[in-house]
């Protein structure tokens, strides 16, 4: 045999080894999660969002994990959960994931409680880099008209919100600066709602119409949903999955298929809906109280 022919086969081996190679480390790559906490939590408390980050991370070996921190340290990131306003964090999250080279290709979503929310307006307002997968934890996507129970770090705050609410959730200097009250909806004052919620009857195309926040929330692979069936502190619980109280009374409830939002599909969950987008999923437990079983079945393979 002769050099020539040495050389060729030396050639075509290598080649064969890379091309392994390349594939494998295709196979192997993995998508980046963005995790925004809940009311009265933090980025990185090691009973909640810590644990979180730390049991994706065991699941999926490599993954880069973000966790939001809305501030420059723990207590900054709890506070500003109920005082900075929604419309400001939303903004400041865009930047950081645009910033993040680690998520320049995309990324899966985890918003637990109003993160889910919050993370729902980043898809329609920030289409890059792009959000793949949107899995709400008990997000209030037609907003609360209620806090049965309010968790968190701080009983003082959970207090403070309460009575601001009670003075008046539509009051302008409210809305402005308590982060709860922006996604109040008080169905006996609907009409009000509709004109003075800073942020969710935007989100929701309540008055105007963005059509980029329809366009942008359908370029998501899959919305995951997840009810929880027991739930004390959301009210009305089926705001978990779209639903909410019937227009001037606090006792019968529609569903989202039921809904103008659906039925005019002004986000186009009507259309991800009849594309098998959507998913209802429940957990028999409390607010956010969901089992590993649960979570490894249920969750896990939209993030593999």
């Amino acid at each position: 045999m002769d050099m020539k022919h040495i050389y060729l086969i030396v050639y075509i081996f290598l080649a064969c080894v890379l091309c392994t190679i390349s594939s494998n480390l295709v196979t192997n790559k993995t998508i980046p999660v963005v995790i925004w906490h809940g009311m009265g939590d933090s980025c990185c408390n090691p009973l909640s969002m810590g644990s979180i980050k730390k049991m994706i991370e065991t699941k999926i070996p490599n993954i880069y994990v973000l966790s939001l921190m809305i501030g420059s340290n723990i207590i900054e990131d709890t506070e500003n959960g109920f005082l900075l306003n929604s419309n400001t964090q939303v903004e400041q999250v865009c930047q950081k994931l645009l910033s993040d080279p680690n998520l320049k290709n995309g990324y899966n979503a985890l918003g637990f409680s109003q993160g889910a929310q919050f993370l729902r307006a980043v898809a329609q307002r920030c289409p890059f880099p792009p959000m793949k997968n949107l899995i709400s934890f008990g997000g209030q996507h037609q907003g609360v008209y209620g806090f049965p129970r309010c968790p968190g770090e701080s009983l003082k705050l959970c207090d403070y919100m309460r009575k601001l609410l009670n003075f008046g959730a539509y009051v302008s200097w409210v809305q402005e600066h308590l982060v709860q009250a922006q996604y109040w909806h008080d169905p006996i004052k609907e009409k009000e709602y509709r004109e003075k919620s800073l942020f969710l009857a935007d989100i929701n195309q309540e008055l105007n119409n963005n059509a980029s926040y329809k366009a942008n929330l359908m370029k998501l692979e899959n919305f995951v949903m997840v009810k929880f069936s027991q739930d004390t502190m959301v009210d009305p619980k089926d705001t978990e999955w779209f639903g909410f109280y019937k227009e001037g009374q606090a006792e019968d409830v529609y569903t989202l298929q039921e809904s103008k939002l659906y039925i005019e599909d002004r986000l186009g969950l009507q259309e991800m809906d009849k594309a098998g987008k959507l998913h209802f999923l429940i957990s028999d437990g409390n607010h956010l109280q969901f089992t590993q079983d649960f979570f490894n079945e249920e969750i896990l393979p939209f993030l593999m």
